[in-house]
């Protein structure tokens, strides 16, 4: 039996973090306080593609704090990339932990579809 789930993220996983990064050949988040233009987050910072300032990654909220500006200092589908890619890193992390194993295919769309198969 199959069933369709839509996840809403929170990043709250720092090794999802960096499973992510890695896969986007992104450099590993660093937990630091950084500036955001005129302001400071602490938290997991990962620095995006052409973005002047890091995504700073709140795990205990679950929220990210960062300023591109309105896409001036940063272009939003790297930050839409960095979640989704997440989201599954995480999904599939969680699966293999509950002993489940877990596959990915990339979809015309964009999206991507993960299979998580349990028992045999």
């Amino acid at each position: 039996m199959s069933h369709i789930v839509t996840i809403q993220t929170q990043v709250r996983d720092p090794e999802s973090i960096s499973h992510a990064c890695r896969r986007l050949h992104l450099p590993e988040p660093e937990f630091a306080t950084v500036t955001l233009f005129s302001t400071t987050a602490t938290g997991w910072a990962v620095q995006l593609p052409e973005w002047t300032y890091p995504v700073v990654c709140d795990v205990e909220q679950g929220q990210l704090q960062y300023d591109n500006f309105g896409g001036r200092w940063g272009a939003q589908h790297h930050l839409d990339r960095f979640l989704q890619v997440y989201a599954v890193e995480r999904a599939k992390l969680e699966a293999r932990k509950q002993g489940y194993s877990a596959t990915e295919q990339a979809l015309a769309d964009g999206s991507i579809k993960v299979t998580i198969e349990v028992g045999a």
